[in-house]
This record gives structure tokens, sequence and C-alpha cells, in this order.
């Protein structure tokens, strides 16, 4: 087998053409941070961001997108914002995962998001569910397992959109939208939001400020980006931003105006986004893991991630192990004990209530 590391600016035509077919034929590779648009959108903005391809007989067997950090770190692409991580390869491909490190020049590659059955899994990572909203038989179907799993939810969201409506004025929802006034408010939400419960702000980074405005504009039968709002008498309540394969569409940055949280405005929402998107062709709504009240009260089923890394023997893969492997040990205790999670997000809260207060 022979491995080209390449940057993404370098694939042609021909090859991202192979990768789209690879992932199109496999359906656990239909997520659209697995694609190759959103690589080699990610590329134009991050120096480091490389993809592997893997050739047999001639013929590109598989794409490894990774980012290579100093020390021989490797992390996915956009580490920290992406909710599937890994290749996207033939059937059956047959391969050592350290000769492909050793090739990228890679002591360790770590992952939180790792599609389950990627050939990278050493067995010792945790897995954790990455909860869905399943619309492959329609909305219809989807509201009727809703109301069967959480109908005092579901009811209670609509019944709280008919007294906003009463009270403010009428809803109106826009689906694929790519106007600038509605962006601006939905990351402005987000920041706050990040800001309240103690969060990085992330779009204090200019570069993903950049990803996606640019990620916005791009609309193919196979990839696109997803801008959906809803609205108030005419200003906007809450809205998402996403990306999307034909049928797949990942839930990525959600927020609304905290003025209305009484309302219920995410779950509303997610409600009208679902039913929109469902008659777009989307089969499945990836909420992405994460404890989250809001997913638990949307899911009607859930796939699997992994957390973890695959490392060569070296001093590169013992300074990272020293670096992260405790700390993410720490943090799995956490988020498994509900307990110590209320506990931890209690001080997240509160420091981000301090922030907020001391800087407007």
């Amino acid at each position: 087998m022979r491995v080209s590391v390449v940057h993404p600016r370098d694939l042609g035509e021909p090859e991202v053409a192979r990768w789209r077919a690879l992932q199109a034929a496999n359906p656990a590779f239909d997520n659209p941070f697995l694609s190759p648009e959103f690589t080699v959108t990610v590329g134009t903005l991050r120096g480091h961001v490389r993809v592997a391809v893997l050739e047999d007989g001639g013929q590109i067997t598989g794409f490894f997108p990774f980012e290579r950090h100093p020390f021989g770190i490797g992390k996915p692409v956009a580490a920290g914002l992406t909710d599937a991580q890994g290749m996207v390869y033939v059937k059956d491909l047959e391969f050592d995962p350290l000769r492909l490190l050793r090739a990228c020049r890679l002591s360790v590659y770590e992952f939180d998001h790792l599609v389950g059955g990627q050939p990278l899994e050493d067995g010792k990572g945790d897995v954790h569910p990455s909860p869905i909203m399943d619309l492959s038989a329609g909305f219809d179907a989807y509201v009727a397992t809703i109301k069967s799993t959480s109908s005092k939810t579901y009811k209670t969201t609509l019944a709280k959109g008919r007294k906003i409506e009463r009270d403010f004025g009428p809803l109106h929802h826009d689906y694929g939208t790519v106007d600038a006034e509605p962006m601006s408010a939905l990351l402005g939400w987000k920041t706050d939001q990040y800001r309240r419960t103690g969060r990085t702000d992330r779009f204090a980074q200019p570069w993903i400020v950049e990803l996606v405005q640019r990620l916005l504009h791009i609309d193919t039968p196979d990839f696109g980006g997803v801008l959906d709002m809803l609205y108030v008498d005419g200003k906007p309540l809450a809205g998402h931003f996403g990306l999307r394969t034909a049928t797949t569409l990942v839930g990525w940055f959600p927020a609304y105006d905290t003025a209305f949280a009484k309302y219920s405005p995410g779950l509303m929402h997610h409600l009208a986004m679902a039913e929109r998107a469902a008659e777009a062709g989307i089969g499945v709504i990836d909420l992405g893991r994460g404890e989250k009240e809001y997913k638990d009260k949307l899911k009607t089923g859930e796939y699997t991630v992994s957390e973890g890394r695959l490392a060569r023997a070296g001093a590169g893969a013992g300074v990272h192990w020293i670096l992260r492997v405790p700390i993410r040990t720490a943090r799995g205790t956490v988020l498994a004990n509900p307990a110590l999670f209320k506990a931890a997000d209690h001080v997240l809260k509160t420091f981000g209530r301090m922030r907020t207060a001391l800087k407007p």
C-alpha cells in the first residue's frame, strides 16, 4: 500500500470525486464533517491540515484527513469543532494503522468523536452515544415516535408556540437562508451562551468565524451549510447553523434569544427545523455527542463515537500521554457521574456570570 500526504488544496477533481464515492458507499461515512469539502475549506484557513491518500494496485482506497501539530501530534481536522472524525475508505480495508501514522510523520493521533468501526481504533478508547433525530420515514413518523417517548415535552412546546404568538406576534421559519443579519444574531447568541456558561468562546477566534461564513455559502447536492432561523413578529428568535450531506444534517451551532427563554425557543426551533429538513430530503439530524436535556427530549436513536488515541512508541507519544491522558480520564469521570457533572457545570456557570459582570 502506498501513502501520499498532501495539502487539501493539492487534491484534484479525480481525488475529490473518489472521496465522495467512497463516502457515499458506506452509510457510516454519511456525515458532512467527513466530506472532502469540509477538509478543503478548513485547509484554506489552517496551514497544518493534511490528507493522507491511500492507494493499492493503482487505485485510491482511502483518505485520512488530519492536522499535524508540533512534536508529531495529530488531531482531526478542525479539532474541537467536529462531531464526526476519522478516515473514509473502501470496505474491508486492511492496513497497519501505525504504518499510516509513520507515513504521516505522526507520533500520536488523538480523537474525541471517532466514527464507530474505524481502523484507527485501538480498543482502548471510551465509547460515547451521539443522539440523532431519525427522519428517514418522514416528519410525521418522527412526531409519532416523539409523542410516545416525550409526549409532555412535545405538547408543551406546541402550547408555548401558541402562547408566544399571542404575546408577541406570528412565528415565521426560514430554512436555508444565507442572509448576513440572522447569522450575525446567531453568532452573537452563541458567544453570549459560551460566556454565560463559562465555556471558551469559539467565535473569539477569527478563523472559526471565517470558516462558518465560507461554509454558509457552499451549496452542492452532496454538501452545504444550512442556516436555519425561527422568527417571532419578524425578529430572530432562535436558530442553528450546521452542515449537511444529501441526507444527513449535523447539529453544530444552535442558540436562541434568552429574552424568550421561558417559551423554550430552542425546542420550538428544532421541531420546525426537522420538519423543513425532512421536506428537503434529510433523513437524519445528528445532534452530536454531549449530555444536553434538549437532546434527550428530541432524540429517537443514537450513533456511537469514541474518544482516545492511537500512538507509536516514542518521546512525542510519551509527552502527549503525560499532558493529555490524565486530563481526559478525569473529564470522563466527571461526565459519567451526574453529581460530579452537576457540580462542575455549576462552577462553570458561576465563573461565566462573574466573567460577564466584569466584562460587558
